[in-house]
């Protein structure tokens, strides 16, 4: 049995170390681990008072020896490194009375491999007065422990790899979230966005449910929270406002059976400004039972939709003045030639002089006039009306649902405000040349333009005929 056992075993002679202890307890001696610390010399003395009695074979497939006599011929090479520590608590461990001890130690086969062992050593009945037999078993747990260490760094790599994802990851649990839609689907419930309808509190309801089990490094930075349990307690301040018709079609697809979604949606950070979000949410595989693991992706898209909102202001918007632009302005008369409302007044302008002013103090100072021209006419347009820059020094203002008299008082509206635009600016004076007609339907629409045209062009003539200029040096 000794010989065939699948561990590797030594039977050893420890009566010589027993000698020394009781020499050494005779000396005055009680705490070995300090003794043996302020006299480090005297542990080669105690490794030497062991004797290999007999080894198995096992151990010798362990350490890589051919024979008992090349192992015990090379112990230096087997106990070495930091062989002491490890031995200084075995000792101890017999020094205490115990007969026997159990280590975790670091030996070295003859071929040089390190060997990560557990020892278990037992003084064997009959020799418990000499210790002169006692049984150690060696198990080697090298495998065991790289295996082990394997899994912690595995571990700890998945979890860098969490915390530290440039995107905001959140791990929650749906799983009360799916038995209330579970229970709504036992009582015979199918049409699913109408039970939402009539009972709003079931979304609340099933919000509340959420449980957050752990998020991110970058779901802090995002959200402007200090600390992860910060966020937890603040979540209300997180989802709200446009958040819960967001989470009522992410429900309406739970329903459907969607466990992967992607959405845009809206959130707020700690100090309350909105933040556009790309979300992509999944019940994470073998979960889908329960949905009581599940991974939330948020991307920031914030700067995304910024830039898309500004391209889209740019689309319809002359950058210079801050009006509607020619586009928008085209696409404007197509919709009120379709759907009105009639009446339909239109407003035909130019600036008087912007020629004079570019050819004596420059562009720089021509534009100056058109932005004032903007900040005019934006003053007087109602949210239904349309103020647009249609040409170089051209605008138009469109007045739906507007008659004569209503046009005829936009006009003197932008009378007053421009004698206050030019009491405020001392540079150059800003004057516009104004014509109006109206029309009652949609097949007078292009006639109604002319006709403002033509107007605005008889004004321009009256500007320049009033103040003594030369109209082709100055238009």
């Amino acid at each position: 049995m000794f010989e065939m056992a699948p561990v590797s075993l030594w039977l050893e002679d420890f009566s010589a170390l027993k000698q020394l202890f009781d020499t050494w307890r005779a000396e005055g001696v009680t705490d070995l681990r300090a003794h043996l610390s302020v006299h480090p010399e005297l542990f080669p003395q105690c490794a030497a008072a062991l004797k290999i009695l007999k080894v198995n074979r096992r151990t010798l497939e362990i350490f890589a020896a051919a024979s008992q006599e090349e192992l015990v011929s090379r112990l230096d090479d087997v106990f070495r490194g930091d062989m002491f520590d490890h031995m200084v608590q075995e000792l101890s461990q017999l020094w205490d009375g115990q007969l026997g001890f159990f280590s975790k130690t670091v030996n070295y086969a003859l071929d040089g491999r390190r060997l990560d062992v557990e020892i278990q050593a037992t003084v064997l009945q009959g020799h418990e007065a000499s210790w002169d037999r006692v049984l150690l078993s060696l198990q080697d747990v090298t495998e065991k422990l790289r295996t082990s260490r394997q899994l912690v760094q595995s571990e700890q790599h998945g979890r860098n790899l969490f915390d530290y994802s440039p995107v905001s990851l959140w791990v929650e649990d749906f799983s009360a979230v799916k038995r209330l839609i579970d229970g709504v689907r036992a009582n015979g419930i199918q049409d699913f966005r109408t039970f939402m309808n009539v009972h709003p509190e079931f979304i609340t309801r099933c919000m509340q449910e959420i449980r957050v089990i752990d998020v991110n490094q970058q779901t802090l930075s995002m959200f402007g929270a200090s600390t992860k349990q910060l966020l937890l307690t603040r979540l209300g301040d997180i989802f709200r406002d446009e958040m819960r018709d967001s989470f009522a079609e992410q429900l309406l697809d739970l329903w459907q059976g969607k466990t992967t979604q992607f959405r845009e949606v809206v959130n707020y950070g700690l100090s309350g400004e909105a933040i556009n979000i790309h979300m992509q949410f999944a019940v994470l595989p073998g979960h889908m039972e329960d949905w009581d693991l599940v991974l939330v992706s948020l991307v920031d898209i914030t700067a995304r939709k910024k830039a898309e909102a500004y391209l889209e202001y740019l689309g319809k918007h002359d950058s210079l003045t801050q009006l509607r632009n020619r586009a928008f302005y085209m696409d404007e008369l197509n919709r009120l030639s379709r759907k009105g409302p009639w009446p339909v007044s239109v407003l035909a302008i130019d600036l008087n002089g912007l020629k004079r002013v570019n050819d004596e103090d420059g562009h720089v100072a021509g534009d100056a006039l058109l932005r004032r021209a903007g900040e005019v006419l934006a003053k007087v347009v109602s949210p239904q009306s349309v103020a647009a820059r249609i040409g170089g020094d051209e605008f138009a203002v469109l007045l739906p649902g507007a008659d004569e008299r209503a046009a005829q008082a936009v006009i003197e509206r932008i009378g007053t405000i421009l004698e206050m635009n030019n009491q405020f600016y001392s540079s150059h004076k800003l004057s516009m040349a104004i014509g109006t007609a109206t029309c009652h339907a949609s097949d007078q629409l292009e006639a109604t333009l002319i006709r403002a045209d033509r107007a605005m062009y008889v004004e321009k003539a009256r500007y320049y005929v009033d103040n003594h200029i030369e109209r082709r040096q100055h238009a």
